[in-house]
């Protein structure tokens, strides 16, 4: 019954859950749905204006070092050479602050402001720029399984698929083309770990993307957007968590008629 944790190229993860740390109303809510998420690596975009807030408050001063790693992302860029930049500046930061995420980034490169959706081209170009600068790169990519396959073949550590756009809380809008990224990334490689980046709503799309297969889930509007944020943290902690379990498990197959779930043979009455 006991999972094996999940790897990232050097990192090894308890938790299938990774939080991010933007769109909350202060620094002490972030503090708290980051604990009641259950995760122990979180993302922050590393520009330097998205450091510090209009109160000239670090916000890495409210995440415990020593508890977290932290995965850098270069959220916000729009070229090749932005994103590899930004990448750069936050391996300084975390090395300075001696904390283990230094080795790694979530790479984001957008394609345009209006669907914040990646532009593979750059991404491409920038993920091998980056792996022969030594750090392992999670690529936020499409869904499409050819652009997952060369970002692999690239050396990314992990291809992350949007599950829909950023922020849009659609959910995962095409399973499709994720089962066929699944297939084509762990073919010959079944460790090779893939996880549901963007667009995640709420709980049930958290167990939907882990059921697919998926080897983790990354969020951060779903949380920080809710009603109640410290209350949504705790459900998706518990829908990667059920999802997970039910994938291991494996569903029923799915059929067109009923089938009787109390057995005919061997009742009384029966012949």
């Amino acid at each position: 019954m006991t999972d094996q944790p999940l790897v990232l190229g050097s990192h090894t993860l308890t938790s299938r859950l990774i939080v991010g740390t933007g769109k909350y109303a202060s620094y002490e809510l972030m503090q708290a749905c980051l604990e009641a998420s259950g995760s122990d690596v979180i993302t922050v975009a590393v520009r330097r204006e998205r450091l510090i807030d209009s109160d000239g408050r670090s916000i890495l001063d409210f995440i415990d070092l020593s508890r977290y790693t932290i995965l850098p992302n270069t959220a916000g860029c729009f070229t090749a050479e932005e994103a590899v930049r930004v990448a750069r500046l936050g391996r300084e930061i975390l090395e300075g602050l001696e904390n283990p995420g230094a080795d790694w980034v979530k790479l984001e490169v957008l394609g345009d402001t209006k669907t914040l959706l990646p532009d593979p081209v750059a991404t491409l170009e920038a993920t091998k720029q980056l792996v022969d600068e030594g750090f392992q790169v999670l690529c936020y990519s499409t869904d499409d399984p050819i652009t997952a396959q060369r970002l692999k073949a690239a050396g990314a550590t992990s291809v992350m698929p949007a599950g829909s756009p950023i922020g849009s809380g659609q959910g995962v809008l095409n399973p499709n083309n994720i089962r066929i990224c699944l297939e084509y990334l762990k073919g010959d490689d079944p460790g090779y770990p893939v996880i549901i980046d963007a667009g995640v709503g709420t709980a049930s799309d958290v167990a939907f993307g882990m059921e697919l297969g998926c080897d983790g889930v990354l969020l951060n509007t779903g949380i920080a957007g809710a009603r109640d944020p410290l209350l949504m943290a705790v459900a998706m902690k518990n829908a990667c968590l059920a999802g997970r379990d039910a994938f291991r498990a494996g569903r029923i197959p799915k059929k067109l008629y009923a089938t009787a779930s109390s057995p005919e043979a061997g009742v009384i009455g029966s012949s």
